[in-house]
């Protein structure tokens, strides 16, 4: 069901048709905005037209991605997102906000945390008091009592407001675009996909492999390079970046623009570093 991490509503479609036929009723779908190793974003409306014609639940895992609709430039990457019935936005991620802040946000469900979760603890949750009940947000969550997580991002909008998150996240899109540009133009290194969020997907070949085939052999060498490198730079203490496989691709790393202090010269620098750490690797 996906090309280059993301779903394909033709898949979609027939995989419904195909449980429908078994007897089965699906219910629901999840697609994604903003997947977490390639950054990728499931095309929505096209998912939302399916759901809506078979009466499926669509929720939206846009916990990474979804702050990409506070820019003007990069919003259309969601296009869709509002005809669906839930979504998951988590604050905390691209829009910087202290952990932890998260969202679970419902479209024309507002009692549905309520009828899910309220336990009727009159004990906790009296219904004869002096204000409305309603600020009784407890009874809709799982865990009851918890922090004022809102507060941290409703301080921060008022900080910043929406001109200041936008060129923030603006920032982070051109940081990971300019990153991929290097990698384009540099020996060594090697995009794995292109990607549409912050998200940059890449191997590094040192110089003892330029030359391999790229068969079997490279392969299994090409897996172990970013671990080894992972564990300089873990050494050495000059930076974190994380690396995972995902079929059919060996190792690779994925470095993630989140901060907003990060700029293209410190772009040139992780580059720089990752190619200082892995240019003398040899394997066996």
């Amino acid at each position: 069901m996906f090309c280059r991490g993301k779903m394909i509503p033709a898949e979609l479609e027939k995989a419904i048709l195909e449980a429908k036929n078994e007897g089965c009723k699906p219910l629901f779908v999840n697609a994604t905005g903003g997947t977490t190793v390639f950054g990728v974003y499931d095309p929505i409306d096209a998912i939302a037209d399916i759901c809506e014609k078979y009466g499926m639940w669509l929720h939206i895992d846009a916990a990474w991605g979804g702050s990409a609709l506070l820019s003007r430039t990069h919003r259309q990457l969601l296009k869709g997102i509002e005809r669906s019935n839930s979504v998951t936005w988590c604050q905390h991620k691209m829009m910087g906000v202290p952990l932890q802040c998260s969202a679970f946000l419902l479209r024309d469900n507002d009692g549905l945390l309520f009828d899910a979760h309220c336990a009727g603890a009159r004990y906790l949750f009296q219904q004869d008091k002096c204000y409305s009940v309603d600020y009784d947000t407890g009874d809709k969550s799982i865990q009851c009592g918890r922090k004022v997580d809102a507060f941290k991002l409703w301080m921060m909008w008022k900080a910043k407001g929406n001109s200041g998150f936008e060129a923030e996240i603006d920032k982070k899109f051109d940081n990971a675009r300019y990153m991929r540009e290097l990698i384009r133009e540099r020996e060594g290194f090697e995009l794995v996909t292109e990607g549409e969020a912050p998200n940059v997907c890449f191997w590094y070949v040192p110089p003892s492999m330029r030359d391999m085939e790229k068969g079997t052999e490279y392969q299994q060498k090409l897996h172990q390079v970013a671990p080894l490198i992972k564990e300089r730079m873990m050494k050495t203490g000059t930076m974190l970046v994380g690396y995972q496989p995902l079929k059919p691709y060996v190792n690779f790393f994925r470095m993630i623009y989140s901060n907003r202090a990060t700029n293209r010269k410190d772009v040139e620098w992780i580059m720089d570093e990752i190619d200082r750490l892995g240019n003398d690797i040899v394997l066996k």
